[in-house]
């Protein structure tokens, strides 16, 4: 029998998640049809990863040779791994390129990380299932999951900031795939409470690895990391170990006086599908999120700029004060995961090219002399609506404007977008972007027969839930 540290009544928090995760519902017709797409755009985004040998070499079991009865497929490669080392595979390939969902308030991540504990789990327990004569989990279930994890982490995201007490947001998805993954396995309420005040105890690593001197691979696999560990702790949940009921609260002792500054952390919403309604994909580049209108605008300017790059004298980029915060970086850029997470460098390659794509961020191209020269005379400066209507709940933008200044005293027009193609505000429009993205990204790693049946699969709503995960799974096996 499991039990809490005490008998008095477990924080909030834990109780309200635990409720959450556990509750079986139906949810709005729009949150699956969103879940679909990140479903494919997650799995394709892993799949475009595999071309990059410092993410592969992360892969696979922990001791090669390594065989698990009924282990978890790694979508594109043959390893076949436990759930927990399966997670960490697969939440590595789905973040490596930083081009995966996004959701964005007082802190910020990517809900589809949970898809690496997720995904993992629930093959893992089809096969299982299966084995015993029972039918697998079906599509339908796996989107209860995905919408479910992506609420937990971005309903806690929308209030509480781990980035302002230096903490990395990959703890959210630890919180996340602890609490679904303990009520995909059979949890009781007790051993959902007890799983996710683990999670909490954990706390999170430092964000140090995304920040200048620090900037690293690192993080590339702390989200695969996070939701792996998220797996570990609800298995060893679910074996009796007890829990730790004011693992947030306890005075001088709990996460929120070690970690958090004595602040509360709070739900300011009721979890329902919110999240969800809302995500934002990446769409059409490889790049950090708060960057994406600046990308969009630089690349409208590409044409009038493209032929006078050595008459520039002054780029204006108009943001809003979280890209300041974490993608406005002067001077050098040491490596892929430095330059993707620069506000500056992407700007720099959407005038230069009128594109960007993951291979922009490699080394080749970062030795272009125009790049440095471009990032020199560029003045990052915070447009407070900017901010102000990116913490609206009824708007969520994204705002950048670009502008630039030639030495002649002329001038390109001024271009603003304050909405991202991936944005909800401009979903019809996005969406024929995702599908092509998802298309694209299978192509590059499969057969065309073999890439034809995984987009076929994904091509409608009832088409995908006529699969079981572990149909759904075969598609991405290898051949």
């Amino acid at each position: 029998m499991t039990t809490l540290q005490d008998t008095k009544t477990s924080d909030i928090l834990l109780t309200q998640i635990a409720d959450y995760a556990l509750t079986e519902r139906t949810f709005s017709e729009e949150a699956y049809s969103t879940a679909r797409y990140v479903l494919a755009d997650t799995l394709g985004c892993g799949i475009l990863a595999l071309r990059y040998p410092e993410c592969t070499k992360l892969l696979g079991p922990v001791v090669p040779g390594t065989v698990v009865p009924y282990g978890s497929r790694v979508p594109g490669t043959p390893h076949v791994l436990d759930p927990i080392r399966a997670a960490f595979n697969i939440g590595t390939m789905i973040r490596w390129l930083d081009y995966n969902d996004t959701w964005l308030a007082a802190e910020w991540g990517h809900p589809s990380d949970n898809l690496g504990g997720i995904l993992a789990v629930s093959d893992y327990l089809s096969q299982q299932r299966i084995a015993e004569g029972k039918e697998p989990m079906p599509v339908k279930e796996l989107l209860n999951y995905i919408i479910k994890a992506h609420e937990i982490q971005g309903v806690l995201a929308l209030e509480n900031s781990l980035n302002r007490v230096g903490l990395d947001h990959v703890l959210y998805v630890k919180v996340a795939t602890t609490a679904v993954v303990t009520a995909m396995l059979g949890g009781t309420k007790e051993e959902v409470v007890n799983a996710v005040s683990h999670a909490w105890i954990d706390n999170s690593s430092l964000r140090t690895y995304r920040h200048t001197p620090n900037t690293g691979s690192r993080k590339s696999w702390a989200a695969g990391d996070a939701t792996s560990r998220g797996v570990f702790l609800a298995m060893t949940a679910l074996k009796g170990e007890m829990g730790y009921q004011t693992a947030l609260s306890a005075p001088g002792w709990g996460f929120q006086d070690v970690l958090f500054k004595g602040a509360e952390l709070v739900l300011s919403r009721d979890l329902d599908d919110y999240v969800m309604k809302n995500i934002l994909f990446k769409v059409s580049f490889p790049a950090e999120f708060h960057a994406q209108t600046a990308a969009e605008c630089a690349i409208e300017l590409h044409d009038q700029v493209k032929d006078k790059l050595d008459q520039i004298d002054r780029i204006e980029i108009r943001t809003h004060e979280s890209a300041i915060r974490i993608i406005d970086k002067k001077g050098p850029l040491h490596n892929p995961a430095d330059r993707d997470h620069c506000l500056q460098y992407i700007t720099a390659i959407g005038l230069l090219k009128g594109t960007i794509t993951a291979d922009d961020y490699e080394q080749e191209q970062a030795d272009d002399p125009r790049v440095d020269q471009l990032r020199d005379v560029m003045d990052v400066i915070e447009n407070k609506d900017y901010t102000t209507d990116y913490l609206d709940p009824e708007k969520r933008s994204i705002a950048n404007a670009v502008q630039v200044f030639f030495k002649d005293g002329t001038e390109t027009n001024w271009v603003e977008k304050e909405y991202p193609l991936g944005h909800r505000f401009r979903r019809d429009e996005a969406i024929p972007h995702i599908e092509k993205k998802f298309a694209s990204n299978v192509a590059v790693h499969f057969t065309k027969h073999q890439s034809n049946r995984i987009v076929e699969a994904f091509s409608s709503q009832q088409e995908v839930e006529k699969y079981s995960v572990p149909a759904l799974m075969q598609l991405f096996v290898s051949p």
